[in-house]
């Protein structure tokens, strides 16, 4: 491939060739072309300028202040047979021992238009499976920092083929996974959001900053796990499965795959086929161990029956191996610069209030194509380069780590739809071969690919793109009713409840459509913030009242409940800006999650609460269906009282919710006190009415009369 590869704008080609390989059990795996090759040879698709070539640079880590790369060996790469954009060197060629682990790069002419031209520069492998961070690149002379100096790729030789590894040589595995039907479906999900960035208070009281890593996440679900950086915390002691209480059955990881930050929530990915460097790295550890401490991960999801859900952020990256390698093809540094470039814009508009956020990284080219070598398919072909490592990296985490969910960050920057699509479909199909060869029913049941769009175009739902969206009006819809306001530009209050329960109200056709939530990682911006923090800013004192009230919402309505983790115990935030507001100055990213605030007595009530409910919403027909009936409104005399049923007409088993958005309280000083709720569904012969918030069977001549409280919601089932 010369230097300046011609590129057209053309739509693409939503047919993704694929290669296979056969499993000892006979199973066919779907793979990409470029990771086969990388088992016996060591390969890096289009560099930009070959003249000179590109080259390994291989040697072992020694440890030390600092560590080194010793043994050094730089071998130039020849272009593949029939393909001038794709160079490679055969492992027989390397001079490498069997059973090392080796460090590498691959050194370039680097392409960045804003640095000397013909500077050589070492890269990681774009494509490499594991990256560690204490072995970084030289700097380069001239205009560098120390951001470009890049971390090495590592692996293993092991008969003669090169394996993947951590830099101690493990590997980890998926050994006594359950089957696929005993994940949960769609509609039967509960998501636990869980940021990466963990805070506790210390023994002085002082606040501190650390990384839950891998394997603190594992400690939160097996009992049989402890703790890593933050083993001194009571959730994550032997013996104790905190997600196991509190009931949820899917787990969303933020940002998982390995980022060139730190502390952060990783959103600005690095390295989109490796995990997390860091969370692979407990401070107990003498070296990292990221893919056998994720694999251990996933496998604990999977043993618990829970889904393990990735965030996946592809519009932009940070100081990735192709900004050096080959920036014009697979990036897009200036968007503001040229409004006629096809990938300038985001998918809501063309005019300069459109114009791709990077939020600080490079954002993908993904409408420019060009021809040459398919690293999916292996033929020749024409492509988006962009495209094509994402659907790379995506075959990698699929097959290798079994995720069972997809959430796309940042739809609109992403932008193109036709490559939303082909993600979408290439994920689907890699799943519904692997639920083939298990004889696993309902495929399409237990597997998710969302979008964060808060415009929520779902038209994108329409077309198939994507099968589900975040479902953002339920947040504001439902956070305007829990301080007794119509949501903005809703001019009914009755409306605003009535919309927030069901998701149908807004366009979506089924409830497996929309992620809904009362708080997101994104905690900047107006009635954005955590939502201790929204009730505290709104001036609300009864704040476990309506902490409560809140999920009984969110686990009755219609839609995927998420919880970000923390606000299951009204976690709050803690760092803010001058002006008192959350910013990304401010703290945003390392503020997340206070898992010490347990032990307040309150919090902890709250949790108890909010696991009732989880357990209801996972568990109880009713609620895995769309059907749903406010079937009592009352306003009178001050009341904000509505009364909704979940369930299929005519079923023996539904839930009732009696919810009170208003300060009325029933007069308990009166004898046999009541609140009376019309035409309550009959629970059918040998069957009981169980209020769940409390626990406690209802006796039938108090059901539909039980008096109700100030910003207080009672949920009934039939059981």
């Amino acid at each position: 491939m010369s230097a300046k590869a011609p590129v057209s704008r053309e739509r693409g080609d939503l047919t993704i060739p694929l290669v296979g390989r056969w499993s000892p059990g006979g199973r066919r795996i779907v793979n990409a072309d470029i990771l086969l090759r990388k088992v016996d040879r060591f390969v890096l698709w289009r560099p930009a300028d070959t003249s000179p070539p590109p080259a390994l640079v291989i040697g072992q880590l020694q440890l030390g202040a600092p560590v080194a790369l010793v043994s050094e060996q730089r071998l130039p790469l020849q272009p593949a047979p029939g393909f001038s954009d794709l160079w490679e060197i055969a492992v027989a060629r390397c001079n490498l021992v069997e059973g090392q682990i080796y460090h590498y790069w691959f050194e370039v002419n680097d392409s960045h238009p804003a640095r000397p031209r013909g500077t050589r520069i070492r890269t990681t492998d774009p494509t490499a499976f594991t990256v560690d961070w204490r072995l970084r690149g030289p700097q380069p002379a001239g205009p560098y920092s120390d951001d470009d100096c890049y971390p090495a790729a590592v692996v293993k030789v092991a008969q003669g083929r090169l394996v993947p590894c951590d830099p101690g040589g493990e590997t980890g595995d998926l050994q006594d996974e359950r089957a696929l039907v005993a994940l949960p479906a769609n509609n039967r999900m509960v998501i636990y959001e869980l940021p990466t960035a963990w805070t506790r208070i210390g023994t002085a009281g002082e606040r501190e900053i650390g990384l839950g890593t891998f394997r603190d996440v594992a400690a939160l679900i097996d009992p049989a796990e402890g703790g890593a950086n933050f083993s001194d915390l009571a959730i994550v002691q032997r013996g104790r499965s905190y997600l196991g209480e509190l009931g949820v059955n899917a787990l969303e990881l933020l940002p998982p795959a390995d980022s060139f930050y730190d502390r952060q929530w990783g959103y600005g990915t690095t390295n989109f086929l490796a995990p997390d460097f860091d969370l692979g790295f407990p401070e107990d550890y003498s070296w990292p161990t990221p893919n056998r401490d994720l694999l251990t991960l996933i496998r604990t999801c999977h043993v618990h029956r829970m889904r393990f859900l990735v965030d996946v952020v592809m519009a932009f990256a940070r100081t990735n191996a192709y900004l050096a390698a080959n920036t014009d093809e697979f990036f897009i540094l200036d968007p503001r610069a040229n409004p006629a470039d096809p990938d300038a814009h985001n998918s809501r508009g063309t005019d300069p209030a459109n114009v791709r956020d990077g939020f600080g990284s490079s954002l993908f080219r993904y409408a420019g194509f060009v021809h040459g070598y398919d690293p999916i398919g292996g033929q020749a072909a024409r492509l988006s380069p962009g495209r094509r490592l994402m659907q790379a990296s995506l075959i990698r985490w699929m097959n290798d780590f079994h995720i069972d969910g997809i959430r796309m960050d940042s739809v609109e920057n992403v932008s193109n739809w036709d490559f939303i699509q082909e993600y979408t479909t290439l994920a689907r199909s890699i799943w519904r071969d692997r639920c083939a060869a298990e004889g696993a029913a309902g495929a399409d049941e237990r597997f998710l690919v969302v979008g964060e769009e808060l415009q929520e175009p779902l038209e994108i739902l329409r077309q198939q793109r994507l099968d589900g969206l975040w479902h953002e009006n339920f947040k504001r819809f439902i956070r305007a009713a829990l301080i007794g306001h119509n949501a903005d530009g809703e001019p009914s209050f009755e409306w605003t409840v009535r919309r927030a329960i069901d998701c149908r109200s807004f366009g979506y056709t089924d409830g497996a459509q929309a992620i809904i939530y009362l708080t997101s990682h994104d905690v900047e911006g107006y009635r954005n913030e955590r939502l201790f923090n929204f009730f505290t800013n709104n001036g609300v004192v009864d704040g476990e009242r309506r902490v409560k009230l809140a999920f009984a919402c969110l686990l009755t309505a219609v839609g995927i409940p998420m919880i970000l983790a923390g606000d299951e115990f009204a976690d709050e935030h803690d760092l803010f800006n001058a002006q008192g507001a959350v910013t990304q100055g401010g703290g945003k990213q390392v503020d997340p999650v206070n898992y010490s605030r347990l032990g307040d007595a309150w919090r902890a009530r709250i949790k108890d609460y909010v696991a009732r409910l989880v357990k209801l919403r996972t568990s109880y027909d009713a609620l895995a269906v769309n059907d749903t009936d406010v079937f009592h409104v009352d306003f009178n005399e001050g009341k904000r009282v509505l009364v909704w049923r979940r369930g299929r007409p005519g079923s023996d088993r539904v839930v009732v919710v009696v919810a009170n958005f208003s300060d009325f309280a029933t007069d308990t000083s009166r004898p046999n006190a009541e609140y009376r709720v019309p035409n309550w569904p009959a629970a059918p012969p040998g069957t009981r009415w169980r209020e769940v918030t409390q626990e406690r069977l209802v006796p039938p001549e108090w059901v539909g009369r039980e008096p109700i409280f100030p910003w207080e919601a009672k949920v009934y089932a039939i059981v």
